[in-house]
């Protein structure tokens, strides 16, 4: 347990709702506190480290990766539209967290001078045999980089994992040069799709997620790192639409969110929660038409915010 304050905004935390585990293997379920003042949340018990390289987060391809390739560099390209606005290329980008390596290898075609952190090797073995992007390895703390010398530093749906997000926020600050800029993408807790998923909200995703932001709630972190925000994106194809439809489906299913375990290899086939989503396909539209409103209404499932370093 982290104690009783909020890693967002230093206000009180309290016992709020358990919630299932996300991860099939297992079993149970984790108690959520919530802060009374930004309403960001946090998991209580300790952080399971194996998670992050097994089961959904295994470094084997999912299914239909080749099919899913062109809507991903989509994603991507939409993520270099919103860096660019705040930190346009050329410019020196480390994307943190890097996963796969497909962000970095995107960021160099469009002009960045980018590389990539990454602590699993799993995942950095991939980078390298997919992507040809040989990322640099450990996470936030072990990263070797000068103070002031990047330009944009990208931390897309990292920052959730983090047991004390704050003391790293303030550590990636410190690498940006006066006027650099960080995007950070993570879910919301203040959003529709949360409300609507309830304990089985699809970016709940327990144990592995350890703090649940809300918008005021990661603004307070950015600020509290010397970082000024510049705006905030609730309309985000990426995570969003996929998000609302899996939070309404886990709602029939037994294992929560099935179709993204059984595409991640996470799943075996089970008749009745396979049936379901296959019913369910056809709700698609009318999901992605609702996100569309709530991130209209600035309620979007995942936000993304753009801060600069002061100068």
């Amino acid at each position: 347990m982290r104690g009783s304050i909020c890693p967002a905004c230093a206000g009180a935390l309290a016992p709020w709702r358990r919630a299932p585990a996300s991860e099939p293997a297992l079993a149970g379920s984790f108690l959520l506190l919530r802060c009374n003042g930004c309403g960001t949340a946090v998991t209580g018990g300790s952080p399971v480290p194996e998670l992050h390289d097994s089961g959904a987060y295994a470094a084997a391809p999912p299914r239909l990766a080749r099919a899913a390739a062109p809507v991903l560099h989509a994603f991507d390209r939409a993520r270099l539209r919103l860096l660019a606005r705040v930190a346009p290329p050329p410019g020196r980008l480390l994307d943190v967290g890097a996963g796969r390596g497909r962000f970095v290898a995107a960021a160099r075609t469009a002009g960045y001078d980018a590389s990539g952190l990454e602590p699993s090797a799993g995942r950095a073995r991939a980078a390298e045999h997919e992507h040809g992007v040989r990322l640099a390895p450990g996470g936030i703390e072990d990263a070797d980089v000068g103070a002031g010398s990047l330009d944009a530093v990208t931390l897309w749906h990292v920052l959730e994992h983090v047991e004390a997000p704050g003391p790293p926020v303030a550590r990636i600050a410190g690498w940006l040069r006066p006027g650099g800029a960080l995007l950070v993408g993570v879910p919301n807790l203040g959003s529709l799709q949360a409300r609507a998923g309830g304990r089985r909200w699809y970016h709940l995703d327990l144990p592995r997620h350890r703090t649940h932001f809300t918008v005021p709630g990661l603004l307070a972190l950015l600020r509290r790192a010397g970082l000024e925000p510049v705006s905030v994106h609730h309309v985000l194809a990426e995570h969003n639409a996929f998000g609302m439809w899996q939070s309404l489906v886990n709602r029939a299913t037994t294992t929560p969110s099935y179709l993204y375990n059984l595409l991640k290899r996470n799943a075996n086939p089970a008749p009745a929660d396979l049936a379901v989503s296959l019913l369910a396909l056809p709700l698609v539209p009318a999901a992605a038409g609702l996100e569309l409103a709530a991130g209209a209404a600035r309620r979007g499932g995942t936000v993304a915010v753009a801060a600069v370093r002061a100068g």
